[in-house]
C-alpha cells in the first residue's frame, strides 16, 4: 500500500437529479479530479450513495419493479445522471460495490472483536404496517410507506458508544494545511448521542445479517466511509482524503468514526463550500468581461478549487472577481510551467493547502501543468 495521497468525492446520494440540471451536486468529483490531477495522478472512480430510503420507496412503487431489479435501477438513474454525456472514464462506484460490501464486512467484523462496536438490545418505533424503524422518539408518519402509527419494540441492534472512542472529530481528521479549524464542526460532533444506531433498515445496503441482525444494514453514514476507502485501495493509496461538504460531515462523522482507518489506510475530510452556479452559468458574465473562451474552464475546474479554499460557499458577488482572476491567469500562464514553482504547488495540493487558488503565479502554474498532461481541453474530458 503506497502512503500516497489521493482524493475522492464523498459518494453522492442517487437522487432525482441530473449534474446538468443540479451541477454543485458535481463540486466534489470536480475538485478530486483537479488535485489529483495536480498530484500527477490518474483519475479515480466517481463514487455514489445508493443505500437510501428514497430508493427502497421508488423501487416499491415502480411498475416494472418484478422485472428491473434494485441494482439495475441504481445503475440506470447513475448513468442518467451524465446526460446528455457519457459517465466518466475513470468509472462509477457504488457503497453497494461488492469491493465494498466485502470490506464492510471485514471492517464490522474486526470492531466487534476489538469492542469498538457491540450488539445490544434495545428499544426502538417500528412502523405497525412495514416494520421501518422509525427511531426512539414520538414517531411522525413512517418515511417508508407513510402510515401513521407506530409501536415500541426492542430490537438487536449495531452500536457505536463514542465515549469509548474519544473525540468522533478532532483537527488531524480534516485534511487542510493553513486553514482555520472548523470548530463548530468538532462542536456540532461532540453533541451527537452517546449511543449511535450503525443499522438500518432498509431494503437494498451492506447486510448485516452475518452479525446477527436480520433485515437490517449498515448504516449508510458508516458505509460511505467504506466505500472511500475501499476505492482507495483499489487506486493504492494510503492516504485517501474525502471532499465533503460542512453540512455533510457534520451529518455523517460521528457515524464514519469508526470506520475512518483500515490497515494502514487513514482517511481524512477536505472540506469545501457550495458554488452559486446560477451566477455562474450567466452567458451575460462571459460577454461582460470578455471570458467566453474559459467559461467551462471557470465553472468545471476553477470554481471547484476555489470552494476548497472558501468552504463556507462562495459568494455570488464574488464570481466575476474570480472569473477576473482566472482570465487573468490563463492569459499569463507561461508556456511550460517553472519546476521550482510546480514542486511547491504539488506540495501544497498534497497537504490541503487551497490558498494558491487566488495567487496569480500558482494558478497560472496550475493552468500550464494542467494543459501539459491533458491537453488544451483539460483533463475533465468525460467528466460531468
Amino acid at each position: 500500500m503506497k502512503n500516497s495521497i489521493a482524493y475522492f468525492n464523498g459518494p453522492v446520494q442517487n437522487g432525482a437529479f441530473t449534474l446538468a440540471e443540479r451541477p454543485g451536486k458535481a463540486t466534489g468529483m470536480r475538485l478530486a479530479e483537479a488535485l489529483n490531477a495536480l498530484l500527477g495522478l490518474a483519475p479515480v472512480p466517481h463514487l455514489w450513495n445508493t443505500v437510501t430510503l428514497t430508493g427502497d420507496v421508488r423501487q416499491r412503487r415502480a411498475a416494472d419493479r418484478t422485472t428491473v431489479g434494485r441494482l439495475q435501477r441504481e445503475k440506470e438513474a447513475l448513468v442518467a445522471k451524465y446526460a446528455p454525456g457519457p459517465t466518466p472514464a475513470c468509472g462509477l462506484r457504488t457503497d453497494m460495490n461488492h469491493q465494498v460490501v466485502r470490506l464492510a464486512w471485514e471492517m464490522t467484523s474486526g470492531l466487534l472483536a476489538d469492542g469498538t462496536l457491540t450488539v445490544r438490545d434495545l428499544p426502538v418505533r417500528l412502523c405497525t404496517r412495514c416494520g421501518h424503524m422509525t427511531g426512539a422518539g414520538t414517531a411522525g408518519c413512517c418515511r417508508s410507506c407513510g402510515h401513521g402509527s407506530s409501536r415500541v419494540a426492542r430490537r438487536s441492534l449495531l452500536v457505536f458508544d463514542r465515549t469509548a472512542h474519544g473525540p468522533v472529530l478532532g483537527r488531524d481528521d480534516v485534511h487542510a494545511a493553513g486553514a482555520r479549524a472548523p470548530s463548530h464542526l468538532f462542536t456540532i460532533a461532540h453533541h451527537v448521542p452517546r449511543l449511535l444506531v450503525l443499522s438500518r433498515t432498509r431494503s437494498h445496503g451492506v447486510d448485516l445479517a452475518p452479525f446477527g441482525l436480520e433485515g437490517m444494514v449498515l448504516d449508510p453514514r458508516a458505509g460511505l466511509h467504506v466505500a472511500v476507502l475501499a476505492a482507495a485501495g483499489e487506486f493504492g493509496a494510503g492516504r485517501p482524503v474525502m471532499t465533503v461538504t460542512e453540512n455533510a460531515a457534520a451529518d455523517v462523522a460521528a457515524y464514519g468514526a469508526p470506520f475512518r482507518r483500515h490497515g494502514p489506510m487513514r482517511l481524512r475530510y477536505l472540506l469545501h463550500g457550495k458554488i452559486p452556479y446560477e451566477t455562474a452559468a450567466s452567458d451575460r458574465l462571459y460577454e461582460v468581461h470578455r471570458a467566453q473562451a474559459v467559461k467551462d474552464l471557470f465553472t468545471d475546474w476553477y470554481l471547484p478549487l476555489c470552494a476548497a479554499r472558501e468552504r463556507a460557499g462562495i459568494s455570488a458577488v464574488r464570481i466575476p472577481a474570480l472569473l477576473k482572476l482566472l482570465r487573468r491567469a490563463h492569459l499569463a500562464r507561461p508556456t511550460t510551467p517553472p519546476g521550482d514553482l510546480l514542486t511547491d504547488l504539488r506540495h501544497r495540493v498534497a497537504a490541503g493547502d487551497m490558498r494558491w487558488v487566488t495567487d496569480v503565479r500558482a494558478l497560472g502554474c496550475a493552468l500550464s501543468d494542467r494543459e501539459d498532461t491533458s491537453g488544451p481541453t483539460g483533463p475533465t474530458r468525460g467528466a460531468p
